[in-house]
């Protein structure tokens, strides 16, 4: 895909967030779904720790020079022509987007860690 068509593509998909920004999906449980979901099925690929794997690492200094709108369009609609799939069967656009949020700053561990 040309720079340019790609460029306007995520500027489009950052306005169209937006309103979705804000948002935290769903319910408590949903989280932890989320969580789950990334642990698992893409640790599978990026490592259990999301250090990397037959995929990148998924940590915060891996992703510190990804926009994070970039990152949510690549969980949502995923890479053509590479080992990533489009995640759009399982998760909203607003999840993505708060999934790559929680990538960017480090993502929560799984289990939960109960206090003491």
């Amino acid at each position: 895909m040309p720079a340019f068509t790609r460029s306007a593509m995520l500027l489009i998909y950052a306005l169209a967030c937006a309103g979705a920004a804000a948002q935290v999906p769903g319910t408590p449980e949903r989280q932890r779904e989320l969580v789950r979901m990334v642990r698992q099925d893409c640790g599978s690929c990026h490592g259990m720790h999301l250090t990397g794997g037959l995929g990148p690492p998924l940590t915060p200094a891996a992703l510190a020079d990804k926009p994070v709108p970039s990152m949510a369009a690549t969980i949502f609609h995923g890479r053509p022509g590479t080992p990533m799939p489009p995640w759009r069967t399982f998760v909203t656009e607003a999840e993505a987007l708060w999934i790559a949020k929680q990538l960017a700053g480090g993502f929560p561990p799984w289990p939960p860690r109960t206090s003491p």
